[in-house]
């Protein structure tokens, strides 16, 4: 049995559940006293998760000293308060614990992967990350799921998988860290495409081609920022790419499906709420442009969200590109 502390209580909550039935001390964190009050009172996380009943064996709190003595420590926060929620519990934080990030983004004003971040924190604890098709209502509710875990260090990533595995949760590892960060960090932008896509009308030929040219430009542009192509092609790249952009459970995807269908960008975004992939979108736009990589996918996104372009008219733009050849330099 390992000592396990969750920061965050949306995916973090699936997690905890599923933790708590492997036989280990679950704790879930959260700054906000009034949410762990909710959750407690009806053992349920109703906002995020519903129908999913949470054991009284796991517990919660909103004291950053919880998380002293963890084994392992997994940080399952939004990308945008990642660096805040784990200063707050920092100084409690053993050098002996393993870090598992689950969160997918980028931070936003720095550009560093959130291993990155969680590092310049906690310089003295080894860092793992996990990626792959893992929405928080199937993991909650046991739906057999893969996912791959990463880190510079091989026993640790080796530990995290010997601990956290089960027989509906299978890990793979991985020692690609930059891969699984970018990956699916990048696919976000291509699910909220793919949202829009659906929600004008469009067919599934469409579909089909921008979730395949989206890959081959996140892996562009992930080997440019020195991931391995190799890593797009597995559960953090290709896998987690279909269900982002397939799933109702995605919020990319219903924020696209809301602006597809003609809802304001702005407010699309604020009805579903946390959507990675229009602030990842400002993101690989300015890193592609840094890096001189060509994301037309990303570019043209990055003018419907922030420029206003229509997205019929996007869509035109993509399809009237100058010809190309299909064959990419990193498959070589």
């Amino acid at each position: 049995m390992a000592k396990i502390t969750i920061l965050g209580c949306g995916f973090g909550t699936a997690l905890a559940v599923m933790l708590d039935a492997n036989g280990h001390d679950v704790t879930a964190w959260s700054k906000y006293q009034e949410e762990i009050d909710t959750i407690l009172r009806d053992r349920e996380q109703k906002k995020l998760l519903p129908g999913v009943k949470i054991p009284e064996t796991v517990n919660f709190s909103s004291d950053p000293s919880c998380v002293k003595d963890s084994d392992i420590m997994i940080v399952a926060i939004p990308s945008k308060f990642v660096r805040d929620g784990v200063s707050r519990v920092a100084p409690y934080v053993s050098p002996k614990t393993v870090i598992l990030n689950v969160g997918k983004g980028l931070e936003e004003n720095t550009y560093k992967r959130l291993s990155q971040v969680i590092s310049e924190e906690l310089p003295n604890n080894p860092i793992t990350v996990m990626a792959g098709p893992c929405h928080a209502e199937e993991v909650g509710r046991g739906v057999p799921t893969n996912v791959v875990v990463a880190s510079d260090h091989a026993d640790k990533a080796g530990y995290v998988q010997e601990t956290l595995m089960n027989s509906n949760f299978r890990i793979y590892v991985n020692d690609d860290v930059i891969g699984c960060e970018i990956a699916p960090a990048l696919k976000n932008p291509i699910a909220l495409s793919c949202g829009i896509v659906e929600g004008m009308g469009l067919g599934d030929n469409t579909l089909a081609a921008l979730m395949t040219r989206g890959l081959t430009e996140i892996t562009r542009l992930g080997v440019a920022m020195g991931a391995k192509w190799e890593t797009f092609t597995g559960l953090a790249g290709v896998g987690d790419l279909i269900v982002t952009c397939t799933s109702m459970h995605s919020r990319n995807h219903r924020a696209g499906l809301m602006i597809g269908q003609g809802t304001d960008v702005k407010t699309a975004i604020e009805t579903v709420g946390t959507v990675e992939g229009y602030g990842c979108c400002k993101i690989a736009h300015s890193l592609a442009l840094e890096r001189k990589v060509q994301v037309p996918i990303i570019d043209q996104l990055y003018e419907v969200c922030y420029e206003g372009l229509k997205p019929k008219e996007s869509v035109l733009n993509l399809m009237n590109r100058p010809k190309k050849n299909e064959k990419e330099p990193f498959w070589n």
